[in-house]
């Protein structure tokens, strides 16, 4: 099932940009990993930037690849380095964080029971 913004011709690049990212955040909550990787997509595909941050280990995880799993959580850790503690409104420091203990259960062989969230970060 793809998952897809619908398009908004009324909005802007930026506004759209914003919207998807908001759209992936809420499905990487709910663990759908493959679908938030698909509309991530439509963000860092042509990006270049801080935008690729994001990754599909834990997807390989739901599927039982051990080795994908944490091949790319390492790459997503070390992509998401440079944008700590926070980035876009994300607090990527707590996102790490959770990564990281997840990272270190998969590399026992456990299994992860609570998947990480994404955090905006609260305005004042």
């Amino acid at each position: 099932m793809m998952c897809r913004m619908p398009p908004e011709l009324h909005l802007s690049t930026e506004e759209k940009k914003q919207a998807l990212f908001e759209r992936g955040i809420e499905l990487f909550n709910r663990r759908q990993f493959f679908d938030c990787h698909e509309v991530l997509e439509e963000i860092w595909t042509p990006a270049r930037g801080p935008e690729r941050l994001f990754f599909v280990g834990f997807y390989h995880h739901q599927r039982g690849n051990r080795e994908g799993a944490e091949r790319q959580l390492r790459k997503g850790l070390k992509k998401i380095a440079n944008y700590l503690p926070h980035y876009g409104g994300v607090n990527t420091g707590r996102l790490r964080a959770q990564v990281v203990r997840r990272l270190e259960t998969i590399g026992r062989g456990g299994r992860v029971r609570r998947f990480p969230r994404i955090y905006f970060l609260r305005t004042m």
